[in-house]
């Protein structure tokens, strides 16, 4: 199982603008950009993937804690995914500070779940950082696109249900050779 959070806002959270201009005029005014410093009002979103299926998506307004994580994340969905798949069941997280706290490790001893050793920060080799990505272009690709909380946590919810299921199964099936292409680049960029 693949588990992870992700926050989705009404407006963009990407803080990145790209820009072309040439050399010497960084600091010219036609090339700043005043920003907000808060990507604006929003939601954090977790679920989790594994072939076949998927969690129902957690849609909170508040951080995510370690306590949070245990008792909606762990409790109320990994737990009954371990109790169906039985002894095979293998569970992935990113190392996340809510995800390594000593009473997530005791629920994860407790319930008999293994965790997956992960090297730290690499999350661009967990799948489901593609399947945030779908989900965010499937919100954006809404019309009309959600204008408040409500509707966007209602699309969210909708989309995320709608994501064809094969797609997520295939990027689950990509990870040996992800992980061989990430192992033989060193851990650098890998061209996948």
């Amino acid at each position: 199982m693949f588990p992870d959070e992700s926050r989705f806002s009404l407006q963009s959270d990407s803080r990145r603008t790209f820009i072309w201009r040439a050399p010497g005029t960084r600091y010219h005014q036609e090339n700043t950009i005043e920003r907000h410093r808060y990507g604006g009002a929003g939601w954090l979103v977790c679920g989790g993937i594994i072939l076949g299926s998927r969690t129902d998506l957690h849609v909170q307004s508040v951080t995510m804690t370690d306590h949070i994580y245990r008792d909606v994340i762990l409790e109320q969905h990994v737990r009954l995914f371990r109790g169906a798949m039985g002894a095979e069941f293998l569970f992935m997280d990113d190392n996340a500070r809510p995800h390594r706290a000593n009473i997530v490790d005791e629920c994860l001893q407790s319930e008999d779940i293994t965790r997956m050793d992960w090297p730290a920060y690499s999350p661009d080799l967990n799948p489901i950082e593609h399947v945030w990505d779908m989900l965010g272009r499937r919100i954006a690709a809404r019309q009309p696109p959600p204008t408040c909380l409500p509707e966007l946590r209602r699309a969210l919810l909708d989309e995320w249900c709608n994501i064809p299921q094969d797609q997520i199964d295939n990027l689950i099936l990509s990870m040996p050779r992800r992980c061989k292409a990430c192992i033989a680049s060193s851990g650098r960029h890998t061209p996948y």
